[in-house]
C-alpha cells in the first residue's frame, strides 16, 4: 500500500514532466503562452528575491568577518559572501521562490481549470493540455529561475558590501580584489545548470497537483500547500545530488 501510495503519484510525476518536454521543438505553439508565464513569474518573484537576497548576503558577511577577523583576514569575507552565494545560496532561494509564489500560482491556475473540466474540453476538441499547459510553465520557471539566481548574487554581493565594507570597516578594493579567489568558471556553470533544474521541478510539480488535485476549491487550495512542501524537498534533494557530482567532478579551489 505504501509503495503504491508513492510510487503511483511519482509515475504520474514523470510521466507529466516528460510529455510536457517532449514538445518542446515546437516552439510555435506554446512560444506565446511561454512570455505571458515569464512575465508572470518574474514579477511575482523580483521583489521578494531582492528582500530576501540582501540580508542574506549581509549575514554571510557578518558570520564570516567575526571568524576571518580573529585571525586578521579581513580581506577574505568578499571571497567567502561570493563562494557562499554563487554555489549554494543563489540557485536555491530562487528555486524555494519560485516553487512558492509562482508555483502556487501555477496549481491554483491549473487547478481551477481541472475543476471546471477545462483539461477534459481541451481533450474533446483535440488539444493535449500538457502540450498547451505544462510546456510553456516548465520552460518559464526555468528561464526566469536562472535569471533570478543572476539578480539573487548581485543583490547578496551588494548586502555583503555593506554590511562587510560600510559596517566592518574593510576596503572595498579588499572586498572585491578576492571576491573571485574561490571561484571557477565551472562553479558558475554549475550553478545555473542547477537554477534551471529547479525551476524546472518547481514547474514539473507545480503543473502535477494542478492536473491531479480533487475537485473542490479545497482540493485546490490543499493541492497548492502540497505543490510548495513537494517542491522544496525534491529541490533540496537535487541540489544535494547535482552539488556532489560537481564536487567530485570540479574540486573546489584551496
Amino acid at each position: 500500500m505504501l509503495g503504491k501510495a508513492v510510487l503511483a503519484p511519482a509515475g504520474t510525476l514523470i510521466a507529466i514532466s516528460l510529455e510536457g518536454f517532449r514538445k518542446s521543438w515546437d516552439v510555435r505553439r506554446w512560444w506565446g503562452e511561454y512570455v505571458e508565464q515569464c512575465w508572470f513569474i518574474a514579477r511575482v518573484t523580483t521583489l521578494p528575491v531582492m528582500l530576501i537576497a540582501l540580508p542574506l548576503g549581509g549575514t554571510i558577511a557578518l558570520q564570516v568577518g567575526q571568524i576571518v577577523r580573529q585571525i586578521g583576514a579581513e580581506s577574505g569575507t568578499g571571497a567567502t559572501v561570493v563562494q557562499a552565494l554563487v554555489t549554494q545560496v543563489a540557485p536555491m532561494a530562487a528555486a524555494l521562490l519560485i516553487s512558492g509564489a509562482g508555483g502556487s500560482a501555477i496549481t491554483s491556475d491549473i487547478g481551477s481549470r481541472r475543476i471546471r473540466d477545462e483539461l477534459d474540453a481541451m481533450e474533446v476538441l483535440g488539444i493535449n493540455p500538457v502540450h498547451r499547459l505544462v510546456t510553456p510553465r516548465l520552460w518559464a520557471a526555468s528561464t526566469v529561475g536562472v535569471m533570478l539566481c543572476s539578480l539573487i548574487i548581485l543583490a547578496g554581493i551588494a548586502g555583503g558590501f555593506f554590511f562587510n565594507v560600510v559596517r566592518e570597516g574593510v576596503t572595498p578594493g579588499s572586498y572585491f580584489g578576492d571576491a573571485t579567489a574561490l571561484l571557477q568558471l565551472s562553479d558558475l556553470i554549475a550553478t545555473l545548470f542547477k537554477a534551471w533544474i529547479f525551476g524546472f521541478i518547481a514547474a514539473a510539480v507545480a503543473c502535477w497537483k494542478g492536473m491531479t488535485c480533487p475537485y473542490g476549491p479545497s482540493g485546490v487550495g490543499r493541492a497548492v500547500n502540497q505543490a510548495a512542501v513537494i517542491a522544496a524537498l525534491l529541490v533540496f534533494a537535487a541540489n544535494y545530488v547535482i552539488s556532489t557530482l560537481a564536487y567530485s567532478l570540479f574540486p573546489p579551489r584551496i
